[in-house]
């Protein structure tokens, strides 16, 4: 029975490992296809390497352009919120705030609805109301930024709602006997020891507002467009360009993966920080 359990164990993790990889797999067999090989052979391996597919797509000035605007927007974002949720959840984490338990239910509901429900208003929000002249929020960088806050924010809150609760009062009071700040408290005991949590939220939030396609393909049309919406331009009335479309799928990935392997150390002590109390 004892030696069962680590075979089964290792055959979940190779058979969840499959699963996970072959779509990626796929991706890259595709994208290392020329047209001719990729309409004429059904194999999943590839005969070589077609490097053409990937570099059409990086001269290509559109594709620079995209890229460009989901590293600022999905960066910025992940910053603003995180700053915004590591303030908002110290403040209803050690403050006696009336109605505080449903603060945190109002920001998780706005999390839970269905963005499609916002699209209609936001757009005449964005093309509309939130204009100065002939500027308009609409196809900006700001206006993305900004708008990813609106879902992102939430889901930062409830991240680090545990994370900063699992911090023991009497290191601020600690604190506080010895001279700091409310904000001395919050820069030198409280983010120093949820820096795990933080960055695992941080992380999350860049890879939500990187993988977002809904409100990137409704509200811009050329200046802000991401390289999710870019995807679909391989889409076109000839047909599709699948080559292409999965060597920029691929191109993706590798700001994803350099982000992760940056905080790789941060993310298995974030998500179990908080989880025991004493």
């Amino acid at each position: 029975m004892h030696r069962k359990r680590p075979l089964l164990s290792i055959a979940f993790w190779i058979l969840s490992s499959f699963v996970t990889l072959a779509p990626i797999y796929w991706m890259f067999s595709v994208s290392a296809k020329s047209r001719v090989e990729l309409f004429g052979s059904p194999s999943l391996i590839p005969k070589g390497f077609f490097k053409d597919n990937y570099l059409n797509v990086m001269s290509d000035p559109a594709f620079q352009r995209y890229m460009l605007n989901s590293i600022i927007v999905a960066t910025s974002n992940a910053l603003l919120v995180t700053i915004l949720a590591v303030l908002a959840t110290y403040a209803l984490s050690r403050y006696k705030l009336a109605g505080k338990e449903n603060i945190f239910f109002w920001t998780i509901t706005n999390r839970m609805a269905p963005p499609a429900v916002f699209l209609l208003p936001l757009f005449l929000l964005y093309t509309q109301v939130f204009t100065i002249g002939e500027w308009k929020m609409f196809d900006t960088r700001i206006g993305l930024i900004l708008l990813y806050c609106v879902f992102n924010l939430p889901f930062a809150i409830w991240t680090l709602r545990s994370i900063i609760d699992g911090i023991p009062r009497e290191l601020d009071e600690a604190a506080y006997v010895d001279g700091a700040n409310t904000w001395q408290v919050l820069t030198k005991v409280i983010i120093p020891l949820a820096k795990p949590g933080i960055a695992v939220t941080g992380i999350l939030t860049w890879v939500f507002a990187w993988n977002e396609y809904l409100f990137a393909a409704t509200l811009t049309s050329v200046h802000a467009r991401t390289i999710t919406t870019g995807l679909a331009e391989f889409v076109t009335v000839t047909g599709t360009n699948w080559g292409q479309m999965a060597a920029t799928a691929m191109l993706t990935l590798v700001p994803a993966l350099l982000v992760l392997g940056l905080v790789q150390r941060h993310i298995v002590a974030g998500l179990t920080f908080g989880a025991v109390k004493e």
